[in-house]
């Protein structure tokens, strides 16, 4: 008999970074909407007398689901609901994170707000690395295919469906270094190529018909120089915005009256506590400030025709935001910074897509086709 060595090694999953990305959405969204509900209705307390009911415990609960879900069912949409369900219940869970690091329970504690961001980009991070395009490999190809043969099983197969199975599956056999596998995927191409298979219109995804039809929109009535003139305009707003709130902070230090409306809150409520966190007040203000200039800046260049280099300064700058000066904006401003980071964030969306919508066109995720016009 014939011995061979068992190949353990991983392979992703198929649509994991679609899985993920609502991940990433419903752990925001719950954040956001808890502490929005708190701040909106006074911190009310589930329970009475010795009990309070907090929502970590719902947070527990709802990741035990998505736990089981996967575990109990072998359906492929069983995944969209375990990463919406994974997502909010990890956001109620980290939501409470000042409570676990502190010896008061103090859930406003101010570094919570920073320690649940960083576990957001952290995920984003994730998001990244996972949409990156994997290399071609028989054995992952084949997961893949073994699980889009359940459209096969649901009676849901299309004929275009069909047709990429067929190549795929002529691929690995002439890629294959495994005779076995390279025979099952013969056998399994005179399967899906069967006059007996039952086979569906095809239906477009929700979510996909509505990308068709911004990037229709975006076709039709953003050209180039509307886009720049868009870029150009939302670098300015925030830019010159950023500059502002550091010089509104810098003049007003010689101002003993106007220097008490800013910090007596941020002592108030413990937040600014010695020497360090005036330090680190200032840093904020200072960083604020330079990234300021240097969308002035990106927006400059773009202005005048250097696009290149401007996407690259404003991609670097809107990256060092969001990473890096936001963690002291989130310290002091607490969850009020979400609407900034946000701001900034869909500014980074908009400076990837005209680069690669207008400077690296042949690298674009998002290509424009006629089928769509």
């Amino acid at each position: 008999m014939k011995t061979t060595v068992q190949v353990r090694t991983a392979i992703r999953r198929q649509r994991a970074e679609t899985y993920l990305l609502l991940t990433l959405l419903s752990f925001a969204a719950s954040v956001s909407f808890t502490r929005l509900f708190l701040n909106l209705t006074g911190y009310p307390q589930l329970g009475g007398g010795e009990l309070h009911i907090a929502h970590v415990l719902w947070g527990g609960l709802f990741l035990f689901v998505a736990t089981l879900l996967p575990l109990i069912f072998a359906n492929r949409w069983v995944f969209i609901w375990v990463s919406i369900l994974s997502g909010v219940g990890v956001g109620l869970f980290i939501d409470e994170v000042g409570k676990f690091i502190t010896q008061t329970n103090d859930y406003l504690y101010p570094a919570a707000a920073p320690i649940i961001y960083v576990f957001f980009l952290l995920t984003v991070l994730v998001y990244v690395l996972v949409r990156r395009p994997r290399q071609k490999d028989p054995r992952a190809d084949f997961y893949h295919i073994l699980e889009d043969l359940e459209e096969v099983l649901d009676q849901d197969l299309s004929a275009r469906e069909r047709e990429n199975i067929h190549h795929r599956l002529k691929q690995i056999e002439k890629d294959s270094s495994d005779p076995n596998l390279a025979r099952l995927a013969r056998e399994l191409q005179d399967f899906i190529q069967s006059d007996q298979l039952i086979l569906t219109s095809e239906t477009i995804p929700w979510w996909k018909r509505i990308q068709n039809r911004i990037l229709r929109w975006e076709q039709a009535h953003l050209t180039r120089a509307r886009f720049r003139a868009l870029l150009v305009s939302a670098l300015v707003l925030l830019g010159t915005w950023s500059i502002l709130s550091a010089a509104l902070f810098i003049s007003s230090i010689y101002n003993p009256s106007a220097l008490m409306p800013i910090f007596d809150p941020l002592v108030r409520t413990s937040i600014v506590r010695s020497e360090v966190g005036i330090s680190m007040f200032g840093a904020r203000v200072g960083l604020i400030g330079s990234t300021g200039l240097a969308l002035l800046i990106s927006a400059a260049l773009l202005f005048i025709g250097r696009e290149r280099r401007a996407v690259a300064v404003a991609y670097a700058t809107l990256l060092v935001c969001i990473t890096i000066v936001d963690l002291l904006v989130f310290y002091f401003d607490q969850f009020s910074a979400i609407i900034l980071s946000l701001v900034q964030f869909t500014l980074l969306l908009l400076t990837l897509r005209y680069r690669s919508r207008y400077i690296n066109p042949e690298k674009d995720p998002l290509p424009i086709s006629d089928d769509m016009v």
